[in-house]
């Protein structure tokens, strides 16, 4: 099959006085596997975090046969790579040699710099007179340069044994991204058959028992990067990506995590380092010098993008008032300074935000916690609301109240969280206590999980069930800012970026157990500049 750039989304960079520019995306038949990769490349290839003159590289090398992930074992080895402007490598932009070993698990990272900005670009790697599959990726556009449109996936939480990652594969097969955002839970640490597809185990997972130790990780990260849809999202565009618990432990905070006990499972430091280091060998990501990722990303006057670490900071979950502790933080104190500097001083149309975890609120009860004036605190009813799931922002009413209230004080506009988490889709309009009343302060818009369990699968009921109904009628009776949400659909979203709005559409899956699920349109919002109220659509994006 012949494959050609797509019309919509050739590039064009501003000349010096008149044009603009849109990212280049197209899919190439020959960057996206049909099946996992094998021999010395079998975990594919990847690329992440796009700037202006480069892009990280990333792949995993099977040197040896005794050289499996998490064995120790295989030499050192001196491993090539190449970038090139066309897929065939007549063109090549950059090259060099690199090197990996045990100590690493045979992974290899490279940072490219010196490329063109705005660029489409092909690399691939080598070893030993073999090359690896063939990957696709692009450069940013320049930080001045007027740009047309931004499209990129969203993704969270894929659980191994809950079913098939056909959400990356009708990601993959799409012509008009640009890169991927993962939100979180890229993988799940549990033992086979403790969360599956509502108590079927689809795949079981490797190694068998619960991730604890550095080498229980890197199979973990193995595993997954040899699912054939998994890699030919890699393969396709770069990907943005930030973490949420499950790449340690279920409900992390800073100081442990609900799924670890000391007393049989060790120190909870020593697993968090074992995660951490295998997610940086694993994953294509950057990292600062002291393992930080929030880090922001700029597509040209269009849009900046402020990927949160929502787990390394954060205050141990709590409930009841203590939600609204001032003392008690989701972001930290430095990352709230770096957010809300970021936020306000941008100079992008766009404010995106990476958001791990849900920012509206969701309240119980027939009215807002507000409106129950000196009985809310006899109750014992946080000011935001009685909060469902306090590891969410829910459960840090006073970081909550800070942002929103700064970003009002400010006048900053055009900001949109892009969440994950919580297994279901919403669009909603962000506010607070004291914002309920006069409008919105931001949008989000959170996408469902890839696979993980949602309400009809805990409930062992179909999809669009009766209850699956009633819960949602329930939370829009209580929670006016939540302007739309559904919870039993496993899929994806899709955000467009121009200068006009910012929307997001919903794909959900047909069969998440079937490895050749089709995938169909449910329901598309809209935030227009200068407002951060929703607006419903009816169609999807073109």
């Amino acid at each position: 099959m012949t494959n050609t750039l797509d019309r919509r989304t050739l590039l064009r960079v501003a000349g010096a006085s008149t044009g603009t520019a849109v990212l280049a995306g197209a899919v190439l038949a020959a960057t996206v596997p049909a099946h996992a990769a094998g021999g010395a490349f079998r975990h594919g290839v990847a690329s992440g975090d796009p700037s202006p003159d480069g892009i990280l590289l990333w792949t995993r090398l099977t040197p040896t046969d005794e050289a499996l992930p998490g064995s120790g074992r295989g030499p050192d080895v001196a491993v090539s790579w190449q970038v090139a402007t066309d897929p065939d490598f007549r063109a090549v932009a950059a090259q060099g040699v690199t090197s990996s070993g045990p100590g690493r698990d045979h992974t290899v990272k490279v940072e490219v710099t010196g490329l063109a900005p705005a660029s489409t670009y092909w690399y691939r790697f080598g070893y030993a007179g073999t090359w690896s599959p063939v990957g696709r990726t692009m450069t940013a556009p320049p930080v001045d340069a007027a740009v047309d449109r931004l499209r990129l996936g969203a993704v969270s939480c894929a659980n191994w044994e809950a079913g098939w990652f056909s959400a990356y594969r009708h990601l993959a097969a799409r012509d008009d991204l640009h890169l991927v955002v993962h939100l979180g839970d890229y993988l799940y640490e549990y033992g086979t058959g403790q969360f599956d597809a509502g108590g079927t185990v689809v795949r079981p997972v490797q190694p068998p028992h619960e991730t604890l130790t550095l080498a229980d990780y890197r199979i973990r990260h193995a595993l997954y990067k040899t699912d054939p849809d998994l890699q030919a999202l890699h393969a396709a565009v770069p990907w943005v990506i930030t973490r949420d618990d499950h790449e340690v432990a279920n409900d992390q905070w800073s100081g442990g995590a609900e799924n670890h006990s000391p007393d049989t499972e060790g120190d909870y430091a020593t697993r968090l380092a074992a995660a951490r280091q295998a997610y940086f060998e694993w994953m294509p990501v950057r990292a600062g010098t002291d393992g930080a990722i929030r880090r922001r990303l700029r597509f040209g006057q269009l849009a900046e993008l402020s990927m949160l670490d929502l787990r390394s900071y954060r205050s141990r979950q709590t409930s009841g008032t203590a939600v609204d502790d001032p003392a008690r933080t989701i972001t930290g104190d430095p990352q709230m300074a770096w957010l809300k500097a970021g936020l306000a001083g941008s100079t992008a149309r766009w404010k995106l935000v990476g958001n791990p975890v849900m920012m509206a609120r969701l309240n119980l009860g027939a009215l807002p916690a507000w409106l129950l004036g000196p009985l809310r605190e006899l109750l014992g009813i946080p000011e935001n609301g009685a909060a469902l799931n306090p590891d969410q922002w829910d459960g840090y009413n006073a970081d909550r109240n800070e942002l929103v209230d700064h970003l009002r004080a400010t006048g900053t506009r055009d900001v949109v969280f892009l969440t994950g988490d919580i297994h279901f889709s919403w669009a909603n309009e962000v506010t607070t206590r004291s914002t309920a009343l006069t409008g919105p302060a931001a949008a989000e818009f959170v996408v469902p999980s890839v696979t993980s369990d949602n309400v009809n699968d805990f409930l062992g009921l179909p999809p669009n069930n009766s209850l699956s109904a009633l819960g949602v009628s329930l939370i829009r009776s209580t929670n006016p800012h939540v302007r739309w949400t559904e919870l039993d659909g496993h899929g994806y979203g899709v955000l467009e970026v121009t200068p006009q709005h910012c929307r997001m559409d919903w794909y959900h899956v047909t069969e998440r157990t079937s490895p050749t699920s089709g995938s169909a349109w449910v329901a598309g919002w809209s935030v227009a500049t200068g407002s951060a109220r929703l607006r419903q659509e009816y169609s999807p994006l073109l």
